[in-house]
């Protein structure tokens, strides 16, 4: 269509990849839909163009490689392989972004877009320059190795992170507890670690090749509700019964936890001094721990005291009295009868 020397074509690809490079640049990173529509255009009108023309984008052809010709053939293929590379790489981000997921799937998202970029790159070294692929790839493979030897604790880092964004054990914003009593909510993962926020308002930094090693549990799945505890020993002068009721008037009044699964009183054990009770309740998330329990203490101690029932000594602190030692009688005196004279 455009003439065997498919000059014309040229200068249209060439034309057309540099429009789309400065309309991709206007739009900036804040629409990502804009900017795949802009690349998915504009790579579209570049194939049609190689398409009409006959021109093949893995394969130079000898007519275009004289004078100007050559750096238009050149100029013109590599930035139809840049622009295929940057459309795959759109369609993939967007798919994050749709996904309401930008930073948890960084790293697969990441290692993608290395992956699309390193074939574009090495295609265009074969197909567009004529550099033997085969050789580059023995040579990349040779040093490849003596790197990986060289920072074998950090690549052991990345590949457990990606382990760890596939196996989908917590996702950013989850609150996670280390087997070592470590414990946070998760606010960054990158290739080598991934950033706890704790309670304290500290940031944790681990190691992803540890954390994989260690065993956690994530508070936030299946939900962030979370089940606690609170022992009560109440004096053994009333009715077990009589007790529990004030016990769940207790849990009704608090405000701090959630009705659904409904708090419950465990009657543990009863002794001659005490009853024993367990007040399980759940709140909404990690966060809510310490002002609930906060709450509930304060609640058990109004309802005790408004209803006569007292709070009971722990076992540990009864004293012992030992029995007082009785000390043998004295020996009762017997009076020996004085012979009388007859």
């Amino acid at each position: 269509m455009f003439g065997e020397d498919h000059s014309l074509a040229l200068v249209l690809i060439n034309l057309l990849g540099l429009a789309g490079i400065v309309v991709w640049l206007v739009q900036g990173r804040g629409r990502p839909m804009a900017r795949l529509i802009v690349q998915i255009l504009f790579f579209t009108g570049m194939t049609a163009v190689i398409y009409l023309s006959g021109i093949l984008p893995h394969q130079v052809v000898e007519t275009d490689l004289q004078g100007a010709g050559a750096y238009l053939a050149r100029s013109a293929r590599v930035q139809w392989w840049t622009h295929l590379a940057w459309t795959l790489v759109g369609f993939v981000r967007l798919y994050v972004v749709l996904e309401h997921r930008p930073r948890e799937a960084r790293l697969l998202q990441d290692l993608v877009v290395a992956a699309i970029y390193l074939g574009v790159a090495l295609s265009i070294t074969g197909f567009v320059f004529g550099a033997p692929i085969g050789t580059l790839v023995a040579t990349s493979g040779v040093v490849a190795v003596i790197a990986g030897l060289a920072l074998q604790n950090t690549l052991g880092d990345v590949f457990s992170g990606i382990a760890l964004t596939l196996g989908r054990a917590y996702t950013l914003g989850d609150w996670i507890v280390l087997i070592d009593g470590t414990e946070g909510r998760v606010v960054e993962t990158t290739w080598r670690s991934t950033h706890l926020l704790t309670g304290a308002g500290n940031i944790v930094v681990l190691p992803n090749g540890m954390l994989a090693k260690l065993s956690l549990t994530n508070l936030s799945r299946p939900d962030a509700t979370l089940q606690m505890s609170l022992t009560v020993r109440i004096a053994a002068a009333h009715a077990p019964h009589v007790v529990e009721g004030v016990m769940q008037a207790a849990l009704r009044s608090c405000e701090r936890i959630v009705r659904e699964p409904a708090p419950l009183v465990a009657l543990k054990d009863i002794d001659a001094a005490a009853i024993g009770i367990d007040l399980l309740f759940w709140v909404a998330g990690p966060g809510d721990r310490l002002v609930a329990r906060n709450e509930m203490i304060d609640l058990v101690y109004r309802h005790c005291e408004a209803n006569g029932l007292a709070l009971a000594m722990p076992p540990q602190s009864y004293a012992i009295v030992p029995c007082a030692i009785r000390e043998p009688a004295p020996a009762t005196r017997v009076r020996s009868r004085s012979s009388g004279s007859l």
